[in-house]
């Protein structure tokens, strides 16, 4: 059946009956499709109803489905003319795995990170009524993120209280990791609540149809006040509706064209399982999330070497460890199972994290925050004023520093260095393997300034050679007579630099630059061929112009080439295939190397 549904337009033409079975299919699809390319597993399994029930009743894309987060829209991508391509989600070249208005006019917003629907959804209402338009907004809101400060400000803000607007919660319990806000427990109480329910369920078999249900409908609205943790949003002027079974798609159908005839902002609470109808990934639906290929995972690698290091380091330090929704994309799950009482997930709330640790080393604690490079981008005013300005002793490790692959232009991690390093009090750090990374966390806990580490995701193979760790950097290929020296950050600039460095039918020297910020001035005052620098992380303002901007003031005359990702945003691809684009091979690395030094 899914075959022949090449449009939305097909699907309409389906029965009703005819969708659970439709669903089943997408769902296999997803699975199949999933297990080759990687991708986000558990949410879209659990999101499939929803999306076909929208489908259903409403018209895209005339009307505007804004996704949030971005991760749930495979159904969405299937039904909207590319089934063809599905397959190629992910690949270079392929679908991207999030929205995107530059692939198909059914993707009215990029959305990759969490919180922005509502605002989004609002905006679009705004121009639609200044224009005098006509068209359904409908905000898809899910995996956690209603609790993201941004999602929270856009419901308080709807001072315009446009008609036609739809936020559908799709509530799975889950943010990334398991959800434990406030919110949510007041949400899961309210699902589990059996005189609501019930009474619920009572109202909706019989309103309309008999006197009594007359009565229900009109005390309805009275005992969601009483029972729902959202009665305030009826003072914003929003209609609340819930809690539904969201993997039922025949009544969701049925309460999304109730919905399609209302005047008023609605938001539709629904529960959904993650991971639904693969029983691994229901079981687990935190470990397939987020998915390699073949549903493989890295053992050797940083994040895993985090929460080893941290678990063994728990044993005798006072120390907290917080998450923002990613327990188990940090490594911090090994250390929740063995120290629960000291380890904080905030959800999807970044902000929060760190203001949170701001308060809690004040209070006489060491701060551990592990947050992707590409969410930290949203707490750079808390980093700066919280925590730096106040100086205080709070060690962030960012997971997914540099190139991420397929995960496309909303996830790669290379902008941090440049948003970093120019801030005071910070000491900015880039290990060079796992061994030099456990190291600068034994390291971190007696520091007392604020401190960032900055890693890549994937295996990692430990080099030969270590120093006992310190604020300079590592010599690590040393030639008499070189005639380039090189100056790298991270693990995969310094494999690249030692691949060179060893075939190499000229001198060269390597620096392992494991200290991003301070420069270490007294080997840079040493050097005297002329240098490349290698970095995952955007040129403009990164690690190699503050070496360029150091000899400026001292007025070095040296050959400076600064070699990192261009200034356009990364598709998606493999990194290894992102570092050859970059220039960050040895094929490119070999023929700038020879232009210097001639």
């Amino acid at each position: 059946m899914l075959e022949q549904i090449k449009s939305p337009q097909d699907l309409k033409a389906l029965p009703v009956s005819k969708l659970e079975e439709l669903c089943g299919e997408i769902r296999e699809k997803i699975i199949n499709v999933v297990e080759k390319n990687g991708g986000h597993l558990s949410a879209n399994l659990g999101s499939v109803e929803l999306i076909v029930a929208l489908y259903y009743v409403f018209d895209f894309p005339r009307d505007k489905i804004v996704f949030d987060v971005g991760h749930q829209s495979y159904t969405h991508k299937i039904l909207t003319e590319r089934y063809e391509l599905f397959e190629t989600i992910r690949k270079e070249n392929g679908l991207s795995g999030f929205p995107n208005i530059f692939e198909s006019v059914y993707d009215c917003y990029s959305s990759g990170h969490a919180g922005s629907s509502i605002s989004a959804g609002l905006g679009y209402c705004y121009a639609r009524d200044r224009q005098k338009q006509d068209y359904y907004v409908i905000s898809f809101i899910g995996d956690g993120a209603l609790v993201n400060g941004v999602a929270l400000e856009g419901l308080i803000n709807n001072s315009e209280k446009p008609e036609k607007f739809l936020v559908l919660l799709n509530d799975n319990g889950m943010s990334i990791s398991k959800n434990t806000s406030g919110l949510y427990r007041a949400l899961t109480s309210l699902s589990r609540n059996k005189t609501y329910s019930k009474t619920m369920k009572k109202a909706d078999n019989k309103i309309g149809k008999t006197f009594f249900g007359k009565f229900l409908k009109r005390i309805k609205s009275f005992i969601k006040r009483i029972f729902s943790p959202f009665a305030s949003l009826e003072l914003l002027g929003i209609r609340y509706t819930g809690v539904y079974d969201g993997n039922n798609v025949k009544q969701t159908v049925r309460l999304l064209k109730d919905i399609k005839n209302s005047q008023r902002i609605n938001l539709l609470h629904v529960k959904t399982v993650k991971g639904k109808g693969l029983k691994k990934s229901e079981n687990d639906s935190e470990k397939y999330h987020g998915i390699g290929k073949h549903f493989t995972s890295s053992v050797n690698s940083f994040s895993c070497a985090l929460g080893e290091t941290l678990t063994e380091m728990a044993k005798d330090k006072n120390f907290v460890a917080i998450s923002a929704g990613m327990l188990d994309g940090t490594g911090l799950k090994t250390l929740k199972e063995n120290y629960p009482e000291i380890v904080l997930d905030v959800g999807i709330c970044e902000e929060h994290a760190l203001t949170l640790a701001s308060g809690i080393a004040l209070g006489g604690i060491k701060p551990y925050c592990a947050i992707y490079s590409t969410f930290l981008q949203r707490a750079y005013d808390q980093m700066v004023i919280d925590v730096c300005l106040q100086n205080l002793p709070i060690c962030v490790c960012i997971d997914r520093a540099g190139l991420v692959g397929a995960d496309g232009q909303t996830h790669q991690g290379v902008f941090d260095v440049s948003y970093l390093s120019h801030i005071p009090n910070l000491t900015v750090l880039a290990p060079k393997d796992v061994a030099e990374f456990k190291s600068m966390l034994k390291f971190s806990y007696d520091f007392k300034t604020p401190l960032a580490i900055r890693y890549c995701n994937g295996k990692i193979e430990d080099f030969a050679f270590h120093d006992e760790f310190s604020l300079k950097w590592e010599k690590t290929f040393e030639t008499p007579s070189a005639k380039l020296t090189i100056l790298a950050v991270g693990y995969r600039m310094n494999k690249l630099a030692l691949t060179f460095a060893e075939s190499s039918n000229f001198g060269v020297n390597v620096i392992n630059a494991r200290v991003i910020k301070p420069l270490d001035t007294q080997i840079l005052n040493e050097i005297s061929t002329p240098i490349i620098t290698l970095e995952e992380n955007v040129v403009n303002g990164g690690f190699g112009q503050s070496v360029l901007n150091y000899y400026n003031l001292i007025d070095k005359n040296i050959k400076v080439l600064n070699l990192g990702i261009k200034d356009e945003f990364v598709k998606q691809a493999s990194v290894e295939k992102q570092l050859e684009i970059n220039g960050l091979d040895i094929k490119n690395l070999k023929i700038q190397a020879k232009k210097l030094i001639n």
